[in-house]
């Protein structure tokens, strides 16, 4: 498939990196608020599709990871969006707990201010 053809077709067709991955970013479906962004390859992307749940590729294990399949902190796919040239996908989740590992709501409780890493309240 063309680039021009991807960017415009109703075929979802993803354009996997060289590592066969797409960037996917969650968001919280009922505030908007940026949980965390991920990676998919073709399997996570299936079984996200096939259960209404979010999988992602864990570059550091090198395998599809089912969200809070052993923490119980599941993602249930509200809607699932794909950008213009299908290089990233954005879920909008009802998240059963936090996003982050570290057990904070959203991976980015931080914000850069005047040099140094704040934590938000």
């Amino acid at each position: 498939m063309s680039d021009s053809d991807r960017e415009t077709s109703t075929v979802l067709h993803p354009k996997w990196d060289e590592r066969g991955l797409i960037q996917a970013v969650a968001s919280d479906a009922d505030s908007g608020e940026l949980l965390m962004v991920a990676h998919m390859n073709a399997d996570a992307l299936a079984a996200t599709i096939a259960t209404g749940e979010a999988h992602y590729w864990s570059r550091s294990r090198a395998e599809v990871w089912h969200k809070g399949g052993t923490s119980g902190n599941i993602q249930t796919v509200v809607e699932m969006h794909i950008d213009c040239d299908q290089d990233a996908l954005w879920l909008k989740v009802k998240p059963a707990g936090p996003a982050c590992h570290t057990g904070e709501r959203s991976c980015f409780y931080r914000r850069l201010q005047d040099g140094k890493l704040v934590r938000e309240a």
